[in-house]
């Protein structure tokens, strides 16, 4: 199979072409490598790929998908049968300083996408949303039957923008599209923007970690390879249209076109506060701390109901925190060689 995986350089992408490598694929990657965050660091993930056994299997494409011609030959001279995108801006602070960034990369360049799906016979596009769409809704667990009319951030308007732009395409042109609501996703060779990483380089440092609302968040952590095994198993089953769905009592996680939306979290919400206690165990440090308010656009909770991604694939992430912390700082110890 030839799958495209947009932003390969990335912490999801780069995961995701190394397993879809293994599985057997061809796998052609995309990624404009931004300096969004270190490209030093994207870099290190693409030299990853190219250690892989199969590595010959995998082509890396450096192009933005805002460039619709560029995006047009790649369909071309490739031509993939499954498409994952996650090419995206990422980051709900980064979009209340930089909007420009969040129209271009998450809506033009995913109507992009979804043109060059559509025109080149993709057999299924999953694509990534995020547990931020749930915005203004405090009615926990999140579940994909909720109301996401409103968003808290530019970032999340744009994710709920792609689920409906993706369902259109889905509606007119019979594309299989999924999207797949992401919650705070943790792990080896992740983003240095995420709390986990920001919260080890400065402990590291003896720097103190900015703590938002006084630790009372509360977040849905994610470990990198339950998100994997969760994307894979929907990639393989495209979306079909629900024959139950009703027009008068419409399902907001389903559609009478081949469309889907799933949750994929550990549906086990961590305090913050708990969050850094287990960071300082695994490294055998204390942090120094700066406590500050709530910020703008984030929410105090988010808690993923994945009963409809278990119901569907047969699989629900349950990879302990702990264990995730673990796995990270041991990465990080011997990316950056520190004790």
């Amino acid at each position: 199979m030839n799958v495209l995986v947009t932003g390969a350089a990335g912490f999801i992408g780069f995961h995701l072409s190394r397993r879809l490598l293994r599985d057997g694929c061809r796998v052609v990657g995309l990624d404009n490598l931004d300096n969004y965050y270190d490209v030093n660091l994207k870099q290190a993930r693409l030299a990853e790929l190219g250690k892989e056994d199969r590595a010959s299997d995998f082509i890396f494409v450096r192009g933005d998908l805002a460039d619709a011609q560029g995006l047009q030959q790649l369909f071309a001279d490739h031509k993939p049968d499954y498409v994952v995108n996650l090419a995206a801006q990422a980051g709900v602070r980064h979009s209340l300083e930089h909007p420009e960034s969040y129209i271009r990369s998450n809506l033009v360049g995913f109507a992009n996408i979804l043109e060059c799906c559509r025109h080149g016979n993709v057999r299924h596009l999953v694509y990534a949303s995020s547990s931020s769409v749930y915005g203004a809704n405090v009615r926990l667990p999140f579940s994909e039957r909720d109301n996401v009319d409103h968003p808290l951030s530019l970032y999340a308007a744009t994710k709920k923008s792609n689920e409906l732009m993706a369902h259109v395409y889905s509606h007119l042109y019979g594309l299989p599209c999924t999207g797949l609501r992401f919650f705070t996703v943790y792990g080896p060779w992740g983003r240095p923007d995420m709390a986990l990483f920001l919260f080890t380089r400065a402990i590291m440092e003896g720097r103190p970690i900015r703590v938002f609302n006084h630790g009372r968040l509360r977040r849905d952590f994610t470990y990198i390879e339950d998100i994997i095994e969760g994307v894979v198993r929907v990639l393989w089953r495209p979306a079909e249209p629900d024959p139950a769905w009703d027009a008068l009592r419409p399902d907001p996680a389903g559609s009478s076109a081949p469309w889907r939306v799933y949750n994929i979290g550990n549906n086990t919400p961590v305090e913050l506060e708990t969050f850094i206690t287990l960071l300082e165990q695994a490294l055998g440090r204390k942090a120094l701390r700066d406590d500050l308010p709530m910020q703008p656009g984030d929410v105090e909770a988010t808690w993923a109901d994945v009963d409809h991604l278990a119901r569907a694939v047969g699989f629900a992430p349950a990879t302990p925190i702990e264990q995730g912390i673990a796995a990270f700082v041991r990465w990080y110890k011997e990316y950056y060689g520190c004790s």
